[in-house]
């Protein structure tokens, strides 16, 4: 079929005069093409109308593509249990020409950037390989707009805790900031509200105070608008992930950082540089960071349990064992878990980033070997009793043992019999209790005063009464 430009010139050559035959040796085409154009009489090319395979079936077409949502595999399956024979190819065709479950996209528009205008901050999911096991990965990116600059953090989770923690490893890593940070309209940062109506989260605003940048959100649909950051998505997925396999959390964010290192470097023929090349001139645009950033972290108050650890997302960290029961003051950061008993910080742990049931334990948080649950149970007055009378070792641990609920009481009661009674009665009457298994204090103490009866009860003869008489003796008459 002739173009439009070639039949444009047939008719001009036709006004000039010129035959049918010398047109077609001129152009090079057949004469009754030329004849045909000059029949018609315009240079506009005719639609082609011919019939199609599908043109039968447009009702029954119709009806599956909304009945499936318009999954044109399924409106195929459809029509083959319905005795239509039609190729996917011819299918797909006929819909596109037709409109049928296709709509025309619209125009994509430009956005230009001066330097350190704006930088562009998203997230997105994809599984990697860490250990050995499939996981699914949030990728944290932040792109400078004007020099496409890119920086990536992956994590488990990303709360606004990761949030703060990626910002400012990003603001560190490009040594400034731009003052707008778009986003899209995610609820780690979005209080209420989309694209210029959106309010941050106060917690969000106070940290980007800090750094001296704001938040600004696009509008719901206007993905275009954060394309920067949108685009280079594809980018780390298909080749920073590509047969990438790590060993934890730690290997995976190094080798994200030496990738962005790499990517930053290579010559772009889209921008006619390297984006490092590009960054030297956005770099002395970017807003200075602070002389001092404070570390990010988050807290938490937490009770030291009987084994000596504090929970923090499901993991265990080790306190010293004698603040077991205190509360202290936890501060997670991006690597480490900080404990503080006032001002003082008493234990630092490496942090887990998942919350995957791990202890993490310090040998020093444990007592001496030998001086364990004996030395922190040991009450100011069960040690004096041990002191003074250590025969009571044995029975205290059959009190201990056997009347668990009043062991206190009955140390402190034990520690006034030594006070009180004789220490050879007393000596007897434990070995006897402890022979039979007594924990009755009541009983013990009888036991004892049966023993010291006749030594320190005895009642005085009265001086009329004669030594010599028995009264036993003595009857009723």
């Amino acid at each position: 079929m002739l173009d439009q430009k070639l039949r444009a010139a047939i008719l001009e050559l036709r006004k000039k005069g010129h035959g049918v035959r010398a047109i077609a040796r001129a152009l090079g085409v057949a004469r009754w093409s030329v004849r045909s154009v000059i029949q018609q009489g315009t240079d506009l090319v005719p639609a082609l109308e011919r019939s199609e395979k599908a043109d039968d079936h447009r009702e029954q077409i119709l009806e599956l593509v909304a009945r499936t949502g318009g999954n044109l595999v399924r409106v195929l399956e459809e029509l083959e249990k319905q005795g239509v024979r039609l190729a996917y190819s011819t299918l797909t065709g006929f819909c596109r020409r037709h409109g049928i479950g296709y709509e025309p996209k619209p125009p994509a528009g430009q956005y230009h950037f001066t330097p350190g205008q704006e930088m562009q901050h998203d997230t997105s999911p994809y599984p990697a390989s860490i250990g050995g096991t499939r996981k699914r990965v949030e990728i944290a990116s932040l792109v400078l707009c004007y020099s496409r600059m890119v920086y990536f953090q992956c994590y488990p989770r990303f709360r606004r805790f990761e949030c703060k923690v990626f910002l400012t490893d990003a603001a560190t890593y490009f040594g400034g900031v731009c003052p707008r940070c778009m986003i899209d309209n995610t609820h780690v940062i979005v209080l209420h509200g989309t694209g210029k109506d959106m309010v941050p989260v106060p917690e969000m605003v106070a940290f980007g105070e800090r750094l001296r940048f704001s938040f600004a959100a696009h509008e719901i649909g206007d993905a275009n608008r954060s394309a920067r950051v949108e685009g280079h998505f594809n980018f780390i997925q298909k080749n920073f992930f590509a047969g990438r396999e790590f060993d934890d959390w730690e290997h995976l964010n190094r080798e994200a950082l030496a990738w962005c290192d790499r990517a930053n470097a290579i010559f772009s023929p889209k921008l006619h540089a390297s984006r490092r090349e590009l960054f030297v001139v956005e770099r002395v645009q970017l807003v200075p960071l602070p002389i001092w950033l404070p570390p990010v972290y988050q807290l938490h108050q937490r009770v030291v349990d009987l084994e000596g650890y504090i929970h923090v997302d499901t993991n265990l960290y080790s306190a010293p064992w004698r603040l077991i029961g205190k509360a202290l003051e936890v501060r997670e950061t991006k690597d480490t878990v900080e404990l503080y008993d006032g001002p003082r910080r008493v234990a630092l742990h490496r942090r887990v980033l998942e919350p995957a049931h791990k202890r993490s334990w310090l040998p020093e948080h444990r007592p001496p070997r030998g001086e364990g649950a004996h030395a922190r149970k040991l009450a100011p007055e069960e040690a004096e009793l041990r002191r003074v009378l250590p025969e009571a070792d044995n029975y205290l641990a059959l009190l201990k043992k056997r009347a668990t609920s009043r062991y206190s009481r009955d140390v402190r009661r034990l520690l006034r019999f030594v006070q009180d009674y004789p220490r050879a009665p007393l000596e007897k009457a434990l070995a006897t209790a402890l022979h039979y298994g007594l924990v009755d204090l009541e009983r013990l103490e009888r036991l004892v005063l049966r023993e010291i009866a006749s030594d320190f009860f005895l009642v005085p003869p009265r001086p009329d009464d004669d030594p010599d008489d028995d009264p036993e003796d003595e009857d009723d008459g």
